[in-house]
Parts: structure tokens; sequence; C-alpha cells
């Protein structure tokens, strides 16, 4: 195999890793948002139980919601509803390589993360840890992959 083919093929692996990489740190906001809606379910049908994964915002405004009755309820269930469907868009614009999608993800699930820390839920503080990790493992597979496509073809910047 002639070396420039070998490089080729070496480049486009290395691709496919990297978007494979990307996507899977992209799935982690889906997964966020999906088990904060169960979450959400869970905690309005009056169970103590949830996954350690999903939003703390969610839980706290859940706890406060089956305090205060059916309109408190209403009004978390609308809140639930606005901030999962919020991570989810996180993961479409992130695993079409939208660095924003990215950036503001980890942020607001970094501040979410903070939220744990006062309740001492340290299972909850290490899920919300590992979650970032791949994240931003993600972030640097689309970093990785546009300093390719500049290397490649300037004007192919998308990330």
């Amino acid at each position: 195999m002639p070396e420039a083919e070998l490089a080729s093929a070496e480049s486009n692996q290395k691709k496919e890793i990297l978007q494979k990489q990307l996507s899977s740190s992209a799935s982690w906001f889906y997964l966020i948002g999906a088990l904060s809606l169960i979450n959400t379910v869970v905690a309005l049908s009056g169970s103590d139980w949830g996954f350690v994964i999903g939003l703390a915002m969610t839980q706290i405004m859940d706890a406060i919601a089956r305090e205060v009755g059916v309109v408190g309820m209403a009004i978390a269930l609308v809140f639930d509803l606005t901030i999962a469907g919020t991570f989810i868009v996180f993961g479409f614009f992130a695993s079409k390589r939208h660095k924003w999608a990215f950036i503001t993800g980890m942020v607001v699930y970094a501040l979410d993360t903070l939220l744990v820390l006062p309740a001492q839920i340290w299972l909850s503080f290490f899920f919300h840890l590992v979650a970032l990790y791949y994240i931003f493992k993600g972030f640097q597979a689309g970093k990785k992959l546009e300093q390719l496509a500049t290397a490649k073809s300037p004007e192919t910047n998308t990330f």
C-alpha cells in the first residue's frame, strides 16, 4: 500500500474514532435529560427513589412541589420538562458538533453538580463528575475533528 493511501486510511480511522467518541459523549445529555424526566414522574407520583445521574435542580423542584400540592406539581412538571428538554437539545446539537452545546451543557451540569454538595449526596456527586468528564472528552474529540478538517480544508471549519 502506498504511503499516501496508508496515511489517508489512518486519518479516516482516527476521524471515525473521534466521531464515535463525540457521539458517545453527546449521548450523556440525552441520558441526563431522560433520567431526569423519569425522576420527575417517580417523585410526583409520591415515591422517594430516583436516579443519581439525573438533575438535582429538577429533584429540588419536585420536592418543593410535593409540599405545595397540585399547583406546585404542575409548575414543577413544566419546569422539569423545560430543563430536561434543554438537555436533550444539548445532546442533539452536541452530536452535530456544535461547540456551544458542549460548553453550555457542561456549565449547566457543573452548576447542577454544586447543588448536590449541600445535601452531601456523594454518589450523585460522583456520577455528575463522571458524566462531566465524558462530556468533556467529547468536546475534546470535536476540537480534534475540527483541527483535522482545518488541516485538510480551511473552509470546512464546523466546530
